[in-house]
């Protein structure tokens, strides 16, 4: 079980971007993991290895859009061009509106880009992701994207999506592959194919000495 203690030394700076985000996700665990069925320590351990990659420990809940020209370029070459980077470096909206434009359910030449930019702990993101999220969580959230982003909602959105996104199977089964698969590109690839898999793997191995999974 999630305790304040274990969030406290787990993520030291959890709470600088969202005041109460550790204590609020405490409070809302045991009713969020009898909902999504998380009945175990290992469920538990695999998806906050997950979230603690995903958000950075608490330190990373919106998405980070303010590039450079030249990270524009290498991030996203098929959505900007050089001329292009140059004009939208440093423009966090104009970045996302360009970057997902027609993506992931974003209407074309609107602003879901960023209204829809990446948040929480699994760091949903476009307009297909929150409309999934909506419906898992039960939260108006095509209406209020940043009630992802509340204390006493954030693991609620959190473990909505992990399960929403078919992880749930393979963390039964201690799957970390199959789980950081699904959570990062939407289905089972290698383990190299996986962003910041390393990371992943790092933090289960804390998350489970901290809970006690063998």
């Amino acid at each position: 079980m999630l305790t304040l203690a274990t969030m406290v030394k787990l993520w030291p700076h959890g709470n600088d971007k969202i005041a109460g985000l550790r204590e609020g996700m405490v409070a809302s665990a045991p009713a969020v993991f009898a909902k999504f069925d998380f009945n175990s320590d290992l469920v538990i351990a695999q998806a906050m290895a997950q979230f603690s990659h995903e958000c950075g420990a608490g330190t990373e809940v919106i998405e980070n859009l303010n590039y450079r020209a030249e990270q524009l370029v290498r991030q996203w070459p098929s959505h900007f061009t050089p001329a292009q980077a140059l004009q939208m470096q440093h423009k966090p909206r104009l970045i996302a509106d360009q970057a997902y434009n027609g993506r992931m359910g974003n209407r074309i030449g609107t602003d879901d880009g960023w209204n829809f930019r990446g948040r929480g702990a699994s760091q949903c993101t476009g307009h297909d992701g929150y409309v999934r999220l909506a419906k898992a969580s039960g939260l108006p959230l095509l209406q209020n994207p940043d009630l992802v982003n509340t204390p006493e909602n954030f693991l609620l959105c959190a473990v909505a999506d992990f399960v929403a996104c078919g992880c749930l199977q393979y963390a039964v089964k201690d799957d970390i592959v199959s789980v950081s698969g699904m959570l990062n590109v939407g289905h089972i690839v290698r383990s190299k194919d996986i962003i910041g898999y390393s990371q992943r793997v790092a933090w289960l191995k804390l998350w489970k000495h901290a809970l006690g999974v063998a």
